[in-house]
Order: structure tokens, then sequence, then C-alpha cells
């Protein structure tokens, strides 16, 4: 097993394990730590979705910090269940994990987030299907991270925005904002 540490919240400084699963790759401690400043003002009471979860490490420092729900979205069943175990470790019970692909979930799910973290892996090329899918999952003025490699271009839903941006390393983090438009749009399927 592999190990991620939470940097900021309740459970600050707590190392958690994560399954080692080929591509996965959690966001770093420094990434975090910017992607969490850039979010701590919207994260109180927030309903959030962590889609291509992976380790848990984005959703499990929401939780930590105060966001009121994450579904946790994961297709590799070790993964999955490895973060099942955690959440109940750490007795989050609005934590949700759901062991299935993105698209099957965005397909049949009829709720609405505050706060949507996009993480997938890098070589799936699944950034903009993704965005995409999102348009009627969103809470009016959502906010949507994408981690991309560094120079990844996107192409955004119309009335969306980049609110924040930063490149480190191989990697490029953008943080944006989907309009009202995007929270009242059909919902596009993959």
């Amino acid at each position: 097993m592999s190990q991620l540490r939470i940097i900021g919240g309740r459970w600050r400084g707590r190392k958690l394990s994560f399954a080692p699963v080929e591509g996965l790759r959690p966001t770093g401690d420094r990434l975090r730590e910017t992607l969490f400043n850039w979010l701590q003002f919207h994260l109180p009471e927030a309903r959030c979705l962590d889609l291509f979860a992976g380790s848990g490490a984005l959703g499990l420092e929401a939780l930590s910090r105060g966001a009121e729900a994450v579904d946790f979205v994961e297709l590799n069943r070790n993964a999955a269940q490895t973060l099942k175990t955690q959440l109940d470790l750490l007795q989050a019970e609005n934590g949700r994990v759901h062991n299935c692909s993105a698209a099957d979930f965005l397909a049949g799910c009829q709720s609405r987030y505050d706060i949507v973290f996009v993480d997938p892996p890098f070589a799936g090329d699944l950034w903009q299907q993704t965005l995409a899918a999102l348009a009627g999952h969103l809470g009016e003025e959502a906010l949507v991270y994408v981690e991309t490699p560094r120079d990844t271009a996107l192409t955004l839903p119309a009335g969306w925005q980049i609110e924040k941006e930063k490149r480190a390393g191989q990697v490029s983090m953008r943080l944006l904002r989907a309009g009202s438009a995007a929270a009242d749009a059909d919902r596009p399927g993959f």
C-alpha cells in the first residue's frame, strides 16, 4: 500500500493508505495546498464530486475541510474498496464511493454539485468529454477543478471561465467557474 497525507482541516496530518494501482498518481501536497487555498471560502457545506477519485486525495481533503458531502467515483475495484475502508476508518459518513466509470455515474446521476474535481488518468484524454457531460450536474456558479498534463489545451463549455490557473512541473491545474447557463443546460452524454 502507498500513503498520502491530509494537509488541512479536521484530519490534518493523518496518513491514509491507497491501493497501488497502475497509473494512479495522487495530487501532490503542494498542488493540493494551492487548490484548497483557492477553495477555502467555497468548501464549507459544499456538495462535492470527486470523479476519477483514485486515492481519494481531493475528496478526502474536501471532507476534512468542511464539505457537506463528497461522492467519490472510481472505476478500479481495488482503489474503490481501499477508499471505502479509509472513509470507514475516518468515520466519514458523508463520503460515498461509487465503483463505476465517470461516464456511467454521470449518465445515471440526478444530483447537482457545488465543486467537482476532474483528475482522470492522463493517458485517457477524458477532460473534454467529462467537462461536457458535467453541465447538467452543476449548481449555479459551481467550481470545477481540472488537472491535466502541462501543455494540454482545454475548450471550455459555453459560459464557463477560468478562475485560477497554475503550472507546476509537468502538471497544469485550473479552477473553472461554470456560469448559470451551465447549470440549466440539458445534460449531454459521453
